[in-house]
């Protein structure tokens, strides 16, 4: 048994060294044990890691590396193990980095990612307050950071503030600029910080100000901004009260962007549709090649809302433009309503989908991707004031009521909304495109066509 003792839990030049040298050696990953310097070691002690020969290496792939650069700074005890190990099978079989099903590899790029988030987090959440010492003024401030991610994070700080002297305690180790020079010092307790600071007044004034209710998004704050960090930051504790009058507010915008515009809802409409463009309320813009915002008459007195777009949308960057599209065309001129004349949307904005080949594949959105969407569909009904509402499938239905609705029990009835308002539900066209027996598929499209004629009855 070999045991490997490193400097401190962030070591990964000597974590590589010792690494390079069992491999050369064929050491297996159960025939070593990892521990950092000062934590308690392995009862039973051990072999020191073996020389490697002289001018003996060997090359591994760059993305290793990077991965092992970030994953090496988490908290997980099993890490340094877990790296040795993916090394070995990397040496031994080059394309093992790609390797996606993979469950060690898989665990190593959580891992790393957690690291990434954690790196992000302190760039974020720090909060220096100033303090007089024998030198003059320093900034001071604390952090708990979930992995070894401090000394990592240096260089940010460092470049960040180069013209002003700080510290940043932490329970792991702190840091120590004086313009010129970065030093570390021993952890520190939260005591060590100072409490307060006559610029946090300046700064929750500022950030009251700027706070957008029409961003908010309560789920993805949390977890973008846990409230562990929160006793930290000043601005946090005006948080809860402007959650709670966003609702509020959110009105108010669309109210006084109406009345800006004279009254006019085409271009408030408008308005709302660029904003959209740059929609980020979830994580689903980063793949998709676009914002499918909804189009129509402004004051159409029938919406229809589908799901989400789908390829050719998301490539078009229009609203039922494809197969489903061709379908509800179909049914809505069977049913004697003109689309032209009905304002068309979608639930979700962006195209999710799971890419196979060359293809890619619809897949259903979830309920966080359908409540982060449903601002925008709250902002189009604001504008639009439709007498009747159409809600095609499931995921519509769920937006339109903000909970689960069973189409099979709720279809041919007239619903009300919250706020007021008709709405019908039915299925959605690309339903219909699935069927496989025609004759039921038939039956079923003949009664997508009754379902429009109930909708289109509602409005006389």
């Amino acid at each position: 048994m070999h045991l490997i003792t490193l400097a401190a839990p962030d070591d990964f030049d000597g974590w590589r060294a010792a690494a390079r040298a069992l491999a050369l050696a064929d050491v297996p990953p159960d025939q070593v044990v990892w521990q950092v310097a000062g934590e308690a070691g392995d009862l039973f002690g051990g072999e020191p890691p073996p020389s490697a020969p002289p001018g003996a290496a060997f090359n591994v792939p760059r993305p290793f590396i990077a991965l092992a650069q970030s994953a090496i700074l988490h908290a997980d005890a099993e890490r340094f193990a877990r790296l040795y190990a993916l090394l070995l099978r990397v040496r031994a079989q080059p394309g093992a980095m790609e390797d996606r099903a993979d469950p060690d590899l898989r665990r190593l790029e959580a891992m790393a990612g957690e690291v990434r988030r954690d790196i992000h987090k302190m760039r974020a959440f720090v909060r220096f307050r100033a303090v007089e010492d024998a030198e003059g003024e320093r900034y001071v401030a604390w952090f708990e950071p979930a992995h070894h991610i401090v000394r990592a994070n240096a260089g940010f700080f460092v470049e960040r503030f180069a013209n002003m002297r700080w510290s940043i305690l932490t329970p792991e180790l702190s840091l120590h600029w004086d313009g010129e020079t970065l030093a570390e010092g021993p952890p520190a307790a939260k005591a060590d910080a100072p409490e307060g600071d006559p610029v946090e007044a300046v700064w929750k004034t500022y950030y009251a100000s700027i706070f957008n209710p029409a961003r908010l998004k309560t789920g993805a704050m949390l977890k973008e901004m846990p409230r562990r960090y929160w006793k930290n930051m000043p601005e946090t504790a005006l948080v809860p009260g402007l959650i709670a009058g966003a609702q509020a507010r959110e009105a108010g915008m669309i109210e006084k962007a109406r009345v800006r515009m004279g009254g006019n809802s085409k271009q408030a409409w408008e308005a709302l549709r660029e904003e959209a463009m740059g929609c980020t309320r979830c994580h689903l813009y980063k793949h998709a090649t676009q914002t499918v915002f909804g189009e129509g008459r402004v004051d159409a007195p029938m919406v229809l809302v589908g799901e989400q777009p789908g390829d050719q949308e998301d490539l078009a960057g229009r609203p039922f433009v494809g197969p489903a599209g061709k379908v509800l065309d179909d049914a809505l001129a069977a049913a004697g309503i003109d689309r032209v004349r009905t304002y068309v949307t979608n639930a979700v904005k962006h195209f999710k989908f799971e890419q196979r080949g060359k293809r890619r594949i619809h897949s259903k959105p979830d309920a966080g991707e359908i409540e982060a969407c449903r601002w925008w569909w709250d902002q189009e009904r604001a504008l639009l004031k439709p007498d009747v509402t159409v809600a095609l499938g499931a995921t519509a239905a769920r937006s339109l009521f903000g909970k689960v609705m069973t189409i099979s029990r709720e279809r041919g009835r007239v619903l009300e909304l919250p706020g007021g308002g008709a709405a019908f539900i039915t299925v959605h066209p690309s339903y219909l495109l699935r069927m496989p027996d025609r004759d039921r598929a038939e039956e079923e499209r003949a009664r997508f066509v009754e379902d429009l004629k109930l909708a289109k009855k509602a409005l006389t």
